[in-house]
């Protein structure tokens, strides 16, 4: 799936003291993530990028601008399919406890996406469970476990193994990283290069570690207040970076207290 984001505005209301003013989370976004592809938007807290990957999932309604996916505009979508597109798109979120039911076996919680969709029989949706843990590196053993009893790192990969459950076209991951050790940080960044290799899917990988961004993403788009301020293929963005922003996370970045084990480069 191919996405393009022209001009896109989120603009909030806030209450204030006297009043309310309009707050902008998000100021004329556009870019291109090629099928297949993935692009790394990276900034400081309160950037906007979380917003950004909110709007793209479908859960934010932007103010103006278009979401395009495969060249469709996705307001001009009828309900029929929108809803087809959404089930081409999932979003993994930084904490996966979140999203996972606690009171749910594994089993329960990689089997509901096709209980939704209602095409598979009970021992069908068994068998893709075990299909899908075996894509994440977890054993068929994990099916009979409940959230709660899982490292953080298993909870990750149980949150992309329901999330490409359903073959989606778009994975986002919104800081899906960030509250890993960085063992676990590069185990996983490893199995979401080796997925994209098998399955094909486009990435947009919000993150605030340039490092990271710099390992996983063809391209990295810089965002500031709001904004792209810098953008283009990801070893320019590192190696020449040309606005204060960039500059800004790579020096966080020198200062991290140890290196993160290195990623395998992407094919």
């Amino acid at each position: 799936m191919s996405l393009t984001v022209e001009n896109l505005v989120k603009r909030y209301l806030r209450r204030n003291a006297v009043g309310s003013e309009e707050v902008f989370a998000l100021r004329g976004i556009s870019f291109t993530i090629r099928p297949g592809s993935t692009l790394a938007v990276v900034g400081a807290s309160g950037s906007g990028k979380s917003t950004l990957a909110l709007c793209v999932a479908g859960f934010e309604e932007p103010t103006s601008g278009t979401i395009c996916f495969d060249a469709a505009e996705n307001a001009k979508l009828d309900a029929n399919e929108r809803r087809k597109k959404r089930s081409q798109i999932q979003l993994i979120f930084q904490d996966p406890a979140s999203s996972l039911n606690p009171r749910w076996k594994v089993s329960e919680i990689l089997a509901e996406p096709f209980a939704l969709q209602k095409k598979l029989s009970g021992d069908e949706m068994n068998h893709q469970a075990h299909i899908l843990l075996n894509h994440v590196g977890l054993s068929r053993s994990f099916l009979t476990r409940r959230p709660g009893a899982l490292s953080g790192g298993q909870r990750q990969r149980l949150a992309i193994a329901r999330a490409i459950a359903l073959e989606p076209s778009l994975l986002i991951l919104d800081e899906a990283l960030s509250a890993l050790d960085c063992s676990v940080q590069a185990q996983i960044a490893n199995l979401l290069v080796d997925l994209q290799s098998a399955l094909g899917m486009t990435y947009l990988f919000i993150t605030h570690d340039l490092a990271m961004a710099a390992h996983l993403a063809d391209e990295i788009a810089v965002m500031a207040h709001g904004e792209i301020v810098e953008q283009g293929p990801a070893e320019k963005i590192v190696m020449q970076p040309s606005h204060q922003e960039t500059r800004n996370l790579l020096s966080a970045m020198a200062h991290l207290p140890r290196a993160m084990p290195p990623v395998p480069e992407r094919p």
